[in-house]
C-alpha cells in the first residue's frame, strides 16, 4: 500500500543542503587551498550554516532543532531498533541522522573558522595548528558526508523510498510501506 506524500523539506533547508554540498565539493576537490574561490566558498558555507542554525529556531516544524535533536534516549532507542533489524519511520531526520547532520554543520563552521585563522597566521606566530585542524576537520567532514550518503542509500533500499530525491522535491511519503 502506498501512502500519500507530504511536504517535508522547505526551500531554505533544501537550498542550504545543496549549497553546502556544492561548497564542500568545490573546496575539497576542485579549488586550490587558500585561493580566492576556496576562501569565498568557505565564507559562503559559513553563512549558509548560520542561516540554518537560525532556521532551526524559526523555520517550519521539520526544520526545527526540537523536532530531531538527538537526545541520548532517542539515540539509544533508535540504535536498538536498527540493531534488531527494525525500522522506525521518521518523516524528518532520525536521531542518528540528526546527530550526523549537526556534526557536519559544526565541522563546516569549524572549517570556516580555521580557514579564517589560517589567513591570520601572524596572530599565531607562524604555527601550523590552524592548518592541521582545518585539514583534520575537512577529512572528518568528508568521512561523515560519505556515511550520510551511504546511510541515505541504505535507508532508501530498506524503506523502498528515494530519500535523496526528497531533498530535491521537498516531499516524502507520510508512512512507510
Amino acid at each position: 500500500m502506498s501512502a500519500e506524500t507530504v511536504r517535508l523539506w522547505d526551500p531554505v533547508v533544501r537550498i542550504g543542503h545543496w549549497s553546502l554540498v556544492a561548497a564542500f565539493i568545490g573546496d575539497y576537490f576542485l579549488n586550490e587551498a587558500g585561493d580566492g574561490w576556496h576562501r569565498w566558498l568557505g565564507y559562503y558555507a559559513v553563512a549558509v550554516v548560520l542561516v540554518r542554525v537560525v532556521w532551526g529556531f524559526v523555520g517550519p516544524r521539520p526544520a526545527r532543532w526540537a523536532d530531531f535533536w538527538p537526545h541520548p534516549v532517542r539515540l539509544v532507542n533508535h540504535a536498538k531498533v536498527l540493531l534488531r533489524g527494525g525500522h522506525l519511520h521518521h518523516l524528518g531526520h532520525s536521531p542518528l541522522g540528526g546527530l550526523v547532520m549537526i556534526l557536519m554543520l559544526l565541522l563546516m563552521f569549524g572549517l570556516g573558522v580555521t580557514g579564517f585563522l589560517m589567513e591570520e597566521v601572524d596572530y599565531f606566530w607562524g604555527e601550523d595548528l590552524p592548518r592541521d585542524i582545518h585539514v583534520f576537520m575537512a577529512d572528518g567532514l568528508f568521512g561523515l558526508a560519505c556515511i550520510h550518503v551511504l546511510a541515505a542509500l541504505v535507508e532508501s533500499v530498506r524503506t523502498r523510498e528515494n530519500l535523496p530525491w526528497s531533498m530535491v522535491t521537498g516531499r516524502r511519503r507520510e508512512r512507510a510501506r
